[in-house]
C-alpha cells in the first residue's frame, strides 16, 4: 500500500473539504495545501504560543491558509522569511514592509503579492537563524506526523535549512489545518526525509504533539534526482559545499557505472555531475579538454566554433583557483579561462556550443563566496583569438 495510502489520505481530505463546503479560495483544493473556513482564526491562535512570542525570525510557507500567520508575524515586528515559490531563485525572501506601513500595507505584505513587492532575497550566507518554522499540511496526526501535497518542497526546504545551519535540532515546527485534517497516520507511511510537527493549530484547538520522532538531519542526497537539482539552483551550491566537506552526495539517479546504453540519456538529462566523462570513450584523455571528446554533436567536432560563457557577480574575495575548482567539480573545465577578477567577471572558452550550454546550465545559480553567480552565453560569440 505504501505511497498509495498517502495519496488515499490526501484524496480523502481534499474530497471532504470540498464536499462539506469547508474549502476556501483557491479552489478546488485538490493538489494544494488546502485553504479552509476558519484558517484566520487558527492562524491568529499562534500568538498564544510561547515559541511564537519568543521567536525573532519566523519562516512561514507561502500557502494561502498560512496568510494569517504571516500577518501576525509582521504586526509583531518579527523578521518574516518566506520561501521563494518552488525555490527557483534562492531559499527565502525576507518580507520588508516599508517604514510606517499601514495595516493595509501589512495585509498586502502577508499575501503572495508581498513576496513580489516587498521582499529581499536571503542568500545561503545570509546567516538566517530561524526560531520557528510554520508549514502547511494536507493531513497531520496528533502524534505530529505530517503529509504534504506530495511534491516534497516543505521537506526539502527544511533539509536545506538544516544544511545551511538555519535551524537546530530543537527549532519548533508548527502546522495549521482544519480539524478534519487531523487524522490517524500509520507510522510506516513516513520516510526518514518526512518532516514532523510539534504544534498543530486548528480553528478550535492547539495540539502539542510531543513528537519523539527526530526531524530530517539534512538533505538526503540519494533521494534527490537530477531533475530536482536542475529545478532548484541553490541545491547545487549546497551539494557542492557538502561534497567539499567530504559527504557522500550521490544522487538518486546517479550510478557510478553507467552502461554505454544509458550514457546518452544521462548526458542529455544533466551532465553537470557525472562520473568521469572519459570512461565511455575509453580514451585516456585526462587532460583539461576531455570535454571535447564527447561525440554529443560530431558536426561541431573540430569545426573551430569557440563558444564563450560569461560569469558575472564574482565576489571580490574569490580567487581564480576557487572558480577552477568549481568548474572541475561540475565537469565543465573550459580550454581557456579569461579571469577579470577586478571587474568581478570571467570568460570561459569552450570548443563547442554543446559544452558551453552545459556549463551554463550546471553553473547557473551556483553561489560562491556568498554571491549567486550570473552565468550566460557571452554576448559576442566570435572567436576572440
Amino acid at each position: 500500500a505504501g505511497a498509495s495510502s498517502k495519496w488515499d489520505i490526501r484524496e480523502k481530505v481534499w474530497d471532504h473539504l470540498e464536499s462539506t463546503g469547508l474549502a476556501e479560495f483557491p479552489r478546488p483544493v485538490h493538489r494544494r495545501i488546502p485553504n479552509f473556513k476558519g484558517s484566520l482564526q487558527a492562524c491568529f491562535s499562534i500568538q498564544e504560543l510561547d515559541v511564537f512570542i519568543r521567536a525573532r525570525e519566523v519562516k512561514v510557507d507561502p500557502d494561502k491558509p498560512l496568510e494569517g500567520v504571516r500577518l501576525v508575524a509582521l504586526q509583531a515586528r518579527k523578521t518574516l522569511l518566506v520561501p521563494t515559490p518552488r525555490l527557483r531563485t534562492g531559499l527565502f525572501n525576507r518580507i520588508v514592509p516599508p517604514p510606517g506601513a499601514t495595516k493595509e500595507i501589512l495585509r498586502i505584505c502577508a499575501t503572495s503579492q508581498g513576496v513580489k513587492d516587498y521582499s529581499v532575497p536571503v542568500g545561503l550566507d545570509g546567516r538566517a537563524r530561524v526560531d520557528l518554522v510554520v508549514v502547511g499540511s494536507v493531513a497531520v496526526s496528533e502524534k505530529g506526523w505530517r503529509i504534504g501535497k506530495g511534491e516534497g518542497y516543505a521537506d526539502m526546504e527544511y533539509a536545506m535549512m538544516v544544511s545551511m545551519g538555519a535551524v537546530q535540532e530543537d527549532t519548533p515546527v508548527v502546522t495549521i489545518v482544519h480539524d478534519c485534517q487531523v487524522v490517524d497516520i500509520e507510522e510506516e507511511l513516513l520516510g526518514d526525509h518526512d518532516l514532523t510537527v510539534d504544534y498543530i493549530l486548528t480553528p478550535t484547538r492547539i495540539i502539542k504533539t510531543n513528537c519523539k520522532r527526530s526531524k530530517p538531519q539534512g538533505i538526503i542526497w540519494h533521494k534527490v534526482s537530477y531533475e530536482m537539482l536542475g529545478k532548484i539552483p541553490i541545491l547545487k551550491t549546497l551539494r557542492y559545499r557538502e561534497k567539499q566537506m567530504g559527504k557522500d552526495v550521490t544522487l538518486q539517479d546517479e550510478h557510478p557505472h553507467l552502461a554505454n546504453t544509458t550514457r546518452a540519456a544521462a548526458l542529455n538529462k544533466e551532465m553537470a555531475e557525472n562520473t568521469q566523462p572519459q570512461a565511455a570513450t575509453g580514451s585516456a584523455q585526462m587532460g583539461q579538454h576531455h570535454v571535447e571528446s564527447h561525440p554529443l554533436n560530431p558536426r561541431l567536432e573540430g569545426s573551430g566554433t569557440i563558444t564563450t560563457v560569461y560569469v558575472g557577480n564574482i565576489p571580490p574575495s574569490l580567487r581564480v583557483s576557487e572558480l577552477k575548482c568549481a568548474l572541475r567539480e561540475f565537469h565543465v573545465t573550459p580550454f581557456r579561462l579569461n579571469w577579470q577578477g577586478a571587474q568581478r567577471r570571467a570568460f570561459l572558452d569552450y570548443k563547442d556550443q554543446v559544452t558551453a550550454e552545459r556549463a551554463v546550465s550546471s553553473l547557473k545559480g551556483l553561489s560562491l563566496g556568498g554571491n549567486a553567480l550570473r552565468v550566460e552565453l557571452a554576448k559576442s560569440q566570435k572567436n576572440k583569438g
